[in-house]
């Protein structure tokens, strides 16, 4: 392996597909924080963006059946849940809640993290929380 192969770094960041792509980035930024780092719509409306939430990224982009992707709303459910680690899980949970997100599990003590679930408007589900320090 060469060098410039060790020190090239990984990232991976989900793409989240929804339905009104332009309304659920408005969702993001309320719900948390987020700050658009790149961003196309198309003719038709459709919109695909690059979100970051605290250096951490994930993408926003219109479904698109004809390429397989499909949202929560068209599956009946999401396939997989973001965990999104914040130094705060009770405020940036009733954040998240006040923007529009619905409780899934309340924040609470468990598995050794401070650790609530929500579901977004759009489908997705987000466990927010943090690990807990020995002795809390």
């Amino acid at each position: 392996m060469s060098a410039s192969a060790v020190d090239q770094k990984t990232g991976i960041a989900p793409m989240l597909s929804v339905r009104r792509g332009a309304k659920a980035i408005e969702f993001y930024k309320a719900a948390f924080g987020a700050v658009e780092t790149f961003r196309i719509d198309s003719e038709s409306g459709a919109v695909v963006a690059r979100l970051s939430v605290g250096g951490g990224e994930f993408w926003v982009a219109d479904e698109s059946p004809e390429h397989k992707n499909f949202s929560p709303e068209s599956l009946g459910g999401g396939t997989v849940r973001m965990v999104m680690i914040v130094e705060d899980p009770d405020a940036a949970f009733d954040r998240a809640i006040t923007a529009g997100a619905t409780v899934v599990v309340p924040v609470g003590n468990q598995y050794g993290w401070r650790l609530g679930r929500v579901v977004d408007p759009y489908g997705h589900h987000w466990e927010i929380g943090k690990p807990l320090s020995e002795g809390s």
